[in-house]
């Protein structure tokens, strides 16, 4: 009842915000020409493609139809889906694939269905129920036993993700944790201390935590070029490649390294190298515009949200898409170090592009309910 009696007040023509939803399926579009030709000479191509289609289209079909659902309802089963994304988060680390590929084990295999990472789907959950302690804080209702439950419950999810080991998205909980309690409001002293605790903590992490190919990355993005046939080969192929597409690139399916695998994982960790080779500066211009205005535009709906607690939603979700955008677009210009994590809509991955439209259809939902005002100089 409660969702039939709040969708009745809601125009869906009217109110559905086409400018975050264009310019994530123009995204998406422009991502499954680039992947076609990615994966135009790769054995699995065809069946990758396949997949990415299938995704794109399912994916697109859950953006509208989890706009229409008033984002209350999600809170009110955050608890759960909070819960059920532990459990698999738990379960892929004892029955999870791809450590001997990739280096962690992050995957689970559904027979007829395939595989999926359930890190995907923890990480809105995890938006989802840590900002109903935000809220209840900011709201007063709150008290020092729901400050402790954020922490721990923002914790919990992150270290599980760790000991898969996928340290790329364990990074990704930690930057939206502190994107969330910086739009919380909270002091800069806080954030300062913090920040202070985790560079003391770099040792530990870097002689008891990191293993050696991950402590080469990190070398190889402090000090580029000491291995070029090495670790550092990936990168500057990379650079080599966007470079050499120049203003108007090669042309679709014209690439030279992209045609000739010339890039590592050019399908995915490294997908923006193929826009820079085949479709130049004008087609990475093109590409960075469009994230700017996904970005930019779920930066106004967090503003404008009806309620905290859409702010603090969209505002984690928003910081989540915008971490991977910049860490997978500096990485292959060798402006972040190399960390695996694909871009959004556009890299192969079912699982990722699924989720990612799911995240865009929560941010939806609340841009259909917020107020045609500024959220926060409202209050």
């Amino acid at each position: 009842m409660y969702f039939i009696e709040k969708t009745k007040d809601i125009n869906f023509i009217k109110q559905f915000d086409y400018i975050l939803f264009g310019a994530v399926l123009s995204l998406s579009i422009i991502g499954l020409f680039v992947l076609s030709s990615a994966t135009k000479n790769m054995p699995d191509g065809a069946r990758m493609m396949r997949v990415q289609i299938f995704s794109f289209v399912i994916g697109s079909l859950l953006a509208l139809i989890i706009s229409a659902i008033d984002y209350k309802v999600f809170k009110n089963v955050s608890v759960l889906l909070y819960l059920g994304s532990i459990f698999l988060l738990i379960l892929v680390l004892f029955v999870g694939k791809g450590y001997e590929t990739v280096g962690s084990r992050s995957w689970l295999v559904i027979p007829v269905f395939g595989s999926f990472q359930p890190a995907e789907f923890a990480k809105i959950t995890f938006v989802v129920f840590v900002s109903v302690f935000l809220e209840r804080i900011k709201d007063g209702q709150g008290n020092k036993k729901d400050i402790v439950k954020f922490v721990i419950y923002s914790v919990l999810p992150t270290l599980l993700v760790g000991l898969q080991p996928d340290y790329g998205t364990a990074f990704v909980f930690v930057f939206t944790f502190f994107i969330m309690i910086f739009v919380f409001g909270i002091k800069y002293k806080y954030i300062f201390i913090t920040a202070g605790l985790f560079l003391l903590s770099t040792p530990l992490l870097w002689f008891y935590v990191l293993n050696e190919p991950r402590k080469n990355r990190i070398r190889e993005f402090l000090f580029p070029g000491q291995d070029e046939l090495g670790t550092s080969f990936q990168s500057e192929r990379a650079k080599m490649t966007i470079g050499s597409g120049r203003i108007f690139g090669k042309g679709l399916y014209q690439g030279i390294q992209t045609q000739s695998n010339g890039v590592p994982v050019k399908e995915s960790d490294m997908i923006f190298t193929v826009i820079g080779e085949e479709l130049g500066f004008i087609g990475c211009i093109i590409v960075v515009i469009l994230v700017f205005i996904i970005l930019f535009r779920c930066l106004h709906i967090a503003r404008s949200a009806r309620d905290y607690y859409g702010s603090y939603v969209v505002a984690g979700l928003t910081g989540m898409l915008g971490f991977y955008f910049i860490q997978n677009i500096g990485m292959c210009l060798q402006l972040m170090p190399v960390t695996g994590l694909p871009l959004p809509f556009v890299s192969q991955g079912g699982s990722a592009m699924i989720t990612n439209f799911i995240l865009i259809g929560v941010i939806l939902s609340v841009s259909m309910r917020r107020k045609r005002g500024m959220f926060f100089t409202q209050q």
